[in-house]
């Protein structure tokens, strides 16, 4: 059975990244990988696919879209909605994360935030009062202990199992 058709086992425990690219890799494969548990070169096949690259062609995939994100997500049987975005507000305007912390959230749902790293975007997952993504190498550690506590929000996104599919 291939990867990418072998099921998601819904568990309690955090999944870390499974980085078995033999190089850095990017956000969005690093979240997809923590939400689902399938390893970051599976993921980074799946976005190639969507973006119908040329046989043989195998980019580094550095950056995703939302779009992106949530067709990978519904590959495998979860859904992402956009509960929060604070694109009409000036960038100093925006929450930062640890302010978004303060607000109740559902405690078993994973959150995808994109959030202002520098002059770039970044993807950051949290669940519960636990993050994960490249900065961490993969590992979940407490958000107020992570790299990321100042930095602004651009949207939040709520990911959950898709029962519907």
């Amino acid at each position: 059975m291939d990867d990418l058709d072998r099921p998601t086992r819904l568990t309690s425990s955090l999944a870390e990244v499974t980085n078995d690219t033999g190089r850095v890799a990017f956000c969005g494969p690093y979240v997809l990988s923590a939400i689902t548990g399938h390893k970051v070169t599976t993921i980074e096949d799946l976005i190639r696919d969507g973006r119908h690259y040329p046989q043989g062609c195998n980019p580094i995939v550095k950056g995703t879209y939302s779009e992106e994100v949530a067709n990978a997500l519904a590959h495998f049987g979860y859904r992402m909605t956009l509960s929060e975005s604070f694109l009409g507000r000036t960038r100093k305007e925006r929450p930062t994360v640890w302010q978004w912390m303060q607000k109740p959230r559902n405690a078993w749902a994973h959150y995808i935030l994109a959030i202002h790293k520098g002059k770039e975007g970044h993807w950051i997952l949290i669940k519960g009062v636990k993050m994960c993504d490249t900065f961490t190498e993969g590992k979940w550690t407490f958000v107020c202990d992570g790299p990321h506590r100042a930095c602004r929000i651009m949207e939040v996104f709520e990911v959950r199992k898709n029962y519907d599919a």
